[in-house]
């Protein structure tokens, strides 16, 4: 079979207006996946060149299909499940920064670049005193930025409207900001001149951004037999979900340069992106932490069989349109639909989502996306949230066990064992505490300040009620507990 190339795509060739830091899937599933409609559409004509910025790894399968590739996004449209295929053409190349370092340099001095994307993980932004400018490259991530925006303010001559903007997707809060800081601190280290500050300042714009979209990557046990499908080979298959969220914050206007929403793209341009932040963090991650651990402990083993599962899907429903919606700012319409959205990609028949998997640091989970929720509910409404409050005494169920084996608590479903993983810290307490009576059990887990950040016990009302819901999931079963707390 063929390997997939321009000549079969038929690329047409663009001006590069991206310089790309990072290779791996969800870039092209995402970034990459969107330029190439804009520029289907006539919106954009710009090309993206991938940087793999680590030292190790190969572009081999890059160069041998000259960077094109098919985007399969699965998943539930207009109430169907479906396979979307799209060949991305919006790639024109991709340069290794340490084996051709020439050749990535000289990116600095092309006139018609205008971004710089990056998803270099999040450690990636990460100031190190050690990095030095005379590196060919340096080796983090804004070491190497630094002295590209360097070499490019020096090319130019400091020419304002040769500036970058810097578009990072790196899963850390304010990662523009924080990439800005690096950049700054690195140019105080290199003793760059006074005039470089002020271009990176008044020329370049650093946005912050958060993304949203599952990327499952290269479908490895699928691929021999959608190539067939194809009628092409295809090495570079990148599978994903259909949703998909890019919220750009910015302190100036940008949108008419990135025209991604004229084209229907799910792109939010804002000078806040915090209520975003918190919407995705509160119902999505959220509903996840929310419902994962008593649905196990019902039997169910991945995300769409809770979906399937009539108790646990109410439990869920209740949970974000009745709890945790009533607690955010975002227009109410807005909260419902983005909600809605999420249920759609909770049901994908195409994404097995573990609860095992999701499981994981529950406690810290926990504090982060659903105690805001439960906190601003019970000051809201002078009443305690039923259904969250329930999810606590399912994780406290849930984190039952007195052995540790391979950094693990054993939790015991039935006769089945699970792993509990957390840090050793929260093993140790839970070992320790979890095999007491149901009222001390509760009070040391709820009052532990090192868990939650205050004292949860002092939450009039809180104690007694998980201490209710406990006895009943030890008594009745989780399933009978659950249909008690939905009557």
């Amino acid at each position: 079979m063929e390997l997939l190339n321009r000549q079969k795509t038929g690329k047409v060739e663009r001006p590069v207006k991206v310089l790309q830091f990072g290779e791996g899937n969800f870039l092209r599933a995402f970034v990459d996946y969107m330029i190439d409609i804009a520029n289907e559409k006539g919106e954009f004509n710009g090309d993206v060149v991938l940087v793999k910025p680590i030292e190790f790894g190969s572009l081999e399968r890059f160069h041998e299909q000259e960077c094109q590739y098919t985007v399969q996004l699965r998943g539930i449209v207009d109430g169907k499940a479906q396979r979307i295929n799209r060949i991305v053409t919006s790639v024109s190349d991709a340069v290794d920064a340490y084996g051709e370092y020439e050749k990535y340099a000289a990116y600095a001095r092309l006139d018609t670049l205008r971004f710089i994307v990056s998803n270099t993980t999040e450690a990636g932004i990460v100031y190190d005193d050690t990095d030095r400018l005379e590196y060919m490259p340096p080796k983090t991530y804004p070491g190497k930025l630094t002295k590209f925006l360097y070499e490019r303010y020096q090319h130019f001559n400091g020419a304002q409207d040769k500036g970058l903007i810097m578009l990072p997707v790196e899963l850390i809060d304010d990662n523009g900001i924080h990439l800005k800081e690096c950049v700054l601190k690195l140019a105080a280290l290199w003793k760059l001149e006074e005039g470089f500050i002020t271009w990176i300042n008044e020329a370049c714009v650093f946005t912050s951004t958060l993304v949203d979209r599952i990327v499952t990557g290269y479908p490895r046990d699928e691929a021999e037999e959608l190539c067939k499908e194809f009628g092409y080979q295809d090495n570079l298959i990148v599978t994903g979900e259909p949703f998909a969220l890019w919220v750009i914050e910015s302190d100036k206007d940008i949108s008419e340069e990135l025209p991604l929403p004229k084209v229907g793209l799910p792109v939010i341009f804002t000078d806040n992106q915090k209520p975003y932040k918190q919407r995705k963090v509160r119902i999505l991650n959220g509903a996840h932490t929310s419902f994962v651990l008593a649905s196990y402990l019902c039997g169910n083993d991945i995300v769409l069989q809770s979906m399937q599962d009539e108790l646990i899907l109410n439990f869920i429903k209740a949970t974000i349109f009745e709890e945790v919606i009533p607690t955010l700012t975002l227009p109410k319409q807005e909260l419902e639909e983005f909600a809605q959205a999420v249920l759609t990609r909770f049901n994908n028949p195409y994404v097995k989502h573990a609860h095992l998997s999701i499981s994981l640091n529950s406690v810290s989970k926990w504090r982060a996306r659903c105690m805001p929720s439960f906190l601003e509910y019970v000051e809201e409404k002078d009443a305690l949230p039923e259904h969250l409050t329930f999810s606590l005494a399912a994780l406290m169920a849930f984190y039952t066990g007195t052995e540790i084996r391979d950094k693990a608590l054993i939790g015991h479903r039935g006769e089945e064992e699970y792993n509990i993983l957390d840090d050793e810290a929260v093993l140790n307490f839970f070992a320790a505490n979890s095999s007491k009576g149901t009222k001390e059990y509760v009070h040391n887990t709820l009052a532990n300040t090192e868990f939650w950040g205050q004292d949860l016990s002092a939450v009039a009302g809180v104690e007694n009620a998980i201490v209710s819901y406990l006895e009943d999931i030890r008594t009745l079963g989780m399933r009978r507990a659950i249909e008690k707390n939905m009557q």
